[in-house]
């Protein structure tokens, strides 16, 4: 049995919502098989924990499929449900979301493919970017955008105000962008 690409998927889902519990069957099929490769491929630090995240993130999309569009890529709603549960199992094994792999814009192609060696060296690039600015920038993006905090978190963490993880954040990010065009 193949895989079906992304309108084989979406029209299984939408015969799903309808009633059709066969075609919700084969749906969930296909998207176990996907997640498995998805999550053995990004949590390969945890390879016992691979089965679990696919159990969870079905029971997700079984939770939520009421929120999903069907004008919109059923491909792109599954990586961002399984997204969220892998962000959790780092989490919770104080982890870095930092080790995932970048997004792809193509959301389907995240699943079937490895990060080209390119992301690897723009992740270094980022990282020593931010490790060059200055703690009012680097505390609060390093917190919030590379370890996934919440603002709350990381203000109580670096001992800044709210507001101020906020600014820092907005106005580290100006000065990174500003550093990648070339006024550093």
């Amino acid at each position: 049995m193949s895989t079906p690409d992304e309108p084989g998927l979406r029209a299984l889902l939408v015969l799903a919502l309808a009633g059709d519990n066969a075609a919700y069957a084969e749906f969930l099929g296909h998207v176990g098989d996907r997640l498995r490769g998805y999550f053995r491929r990004r949590a390969a630090a945890f390879p016992d924990d691979v089965e679990d995240l696919v159990q969870e993130a079905m029971l997700a999309l079984h939770n939520q499929r009421h929120s999903y569009r069907s004008d919109e890529p059923v491909t792109a709603w599954i990586y961002a449900i399984a997204r969220y549960k892998l962000v959790d199992l780092l989490r919770s094994r104080a982890a870095r979301p930092a080790l995932l792999p970048l997004d792809d814009d193509n959301e389907d192609a995240a699943f079937m493919a490895c990060p080209a060696p390119q992301v690897f060296e723009a992740r270094r690039d980022l990282v020593a970017l931010v490790a060059a600015l200055p703690d009012r920038f680097r505390l609060p993006i390093a917190g919030v955008k590379i370890e996934g905090l919440s603002v709350a978190e990381t203000a109580q963490r670096t001992g800044m105000s709210e507001s101020a993880v906020k600014i820092g954040i907005h106005r580290g990010l100006k000065e990174l962008a500003r550093r990648v065009r070339g006024g550093a």
